[in-house]
């Protein structure tokens, strides 16, 4: 299907490679958590650029998600939309498969498909990042946290959103690692 293609391409376009090159910083998968998202943005150059990866990781696949859901496609294949931009953005083809954790990516997606799921993630990964100062552990939680308030908020997407869960948790493999042995970097704080 045309729009799964769409959604791995846009996808693919990592927003902090945009954001730092035009801002004359350094590629931020060389410097940091070599991660080329919100996070690693955030503790290298600050909130307004992380601000702005942010804002257009989470922005670039709604086109391809919106398409899938106004014309109607069943729910299993908006998923496999939404999950195109997700595979795209963690394993782009231009950047030798290195790409992000897709958290930014996931929100974008979720607040196309199921708002409210989005909307109450993103709450809990604010609360979490302001009180543990850790963005991985706010990310892992709410990863966990999306799929639940599925079961209660949008039933018809448990297992959609619970796919997209996994990849997220799947891409935080080192940082469940250091946050085990107490290694995780903070954020500024």
């Amino acid at each position: 299907m045309i729009w799964i293609v769409v959604g791995y391409l846009s996808g693919s376009w990592l927003a902090a490679l945009s954001v730092c090159r035009l801002a004359g910083v350094p590629d931020p998968r060389y410097c940091g958590s070599c991660n080329p998202g919100f996070s690693n943005v955030l503790r290298l150059y600050g909130p307004r650029l992380a601000v702005a990866t942010l804002l257009l990781d989470a922005l670039k696949g709604a086109p391809a998600v919106l398409a899938a859901k106004l014309l109607g496609l069943p729910v299993w294949l908006q998923g496999a939309v939404g999950l195109a931009v997700l595979l795209g953005h963690s394993y782009p083809l231009w950047h030798r498969f290195r790409g992000g954790k897709s958290v930014a990516s996931a929100f974008g997606v979720l607040l196309i498909l199921v708002p409210s799921v989005a909307l109450l993630s993103a709450v809990c990964w604010m609360l979490l990042a302001w009180r543990l100062r850790m963005a991985a552990a706010a990310s892992l939680v709410s990863a966990l946290v999306a799929p639940l308030a599925c079961v209660w908020l949008a039933p018809e997407y448990v297992v959609v959103v619970s796919g997209f869960s996994l990849l997220v948790l799947v891409r935080h493999g080192l940082n469940i690692r250091r946050l085990r042995r107490g290694e995780e970097p903070h954020l500024r704080g």
